[in-house]
Parts: C-alpha cells; sequence; structure tokens
C-alpha cells in the first residue's frame, strides 16, 4: 500500500531519528518499527508472554480455599439453603 502523508515537523524529526537509530532504509521502515512497538505494548494484551505466564501461574495455585464444587444443582441448592 502507498500513502502520501503529510507529517508534523516534530514527527518528522522523531522519524528520522529512529530511521537513523536502527539504520534503516526509509521513513516507511520508522514507522513500520513504530507501529509494531505500540502493538507489541497496547494490542491484545492476553497474547503477551508475560500475560500468559501470570495466568497460567495463577492457574498452578491451590484454589480450593476460594470455590467450591458442586456435583448437582441439588448440592448447590442445599448448600446455598444451608442443609
Amino acid at each position: 500500500m502507498k500513502a502520501l502523508l503529510d507529517l508534523p515537523v516534530d514527527i518528522n524529526q522523531t522519524l528520522n531519528i529512529i530511521k537513523a537509530k536502527n539504520n534503516l532504509k526509509n521513513k516507511v521502515e520508522a514507522i513500520s518499527v513504530v507501529v509494531r512497538y505500540y502493538a507489541d505494548l497496547e494490542l491484545a494484551p492476553e497474547l503477551r508472554p508475560d500475560f500468559i505466564k501470570k495466568v497460567l501461574s495463577d492457574n498452578k495455585k491451590d484454589k480450593s480455599s476460594d470455590y467450591k464444587k458442586f456435583n448437582s444443582v441439588d448440592d448447590l441448592d442445599n448448600y446455598i439453603k444451608g442443609k
């Protein structure tokens, strides 16, 4: 895809800095770096490795004190009624 962008001066300068720091050929590559960086930080956090580790470690903890298992609706009903 091709796009013609009218960038503010400060954004253009920032892209030039990113381009130079990362030894990129052009501003398109610099924009790609910025977008990928943003995507890694902000999009789909549930897919990030640190989030997955947290969920897996939470699942390993003993949660027996937090939850009670019922084998039937009648068992639940009896528990609620205090029988």
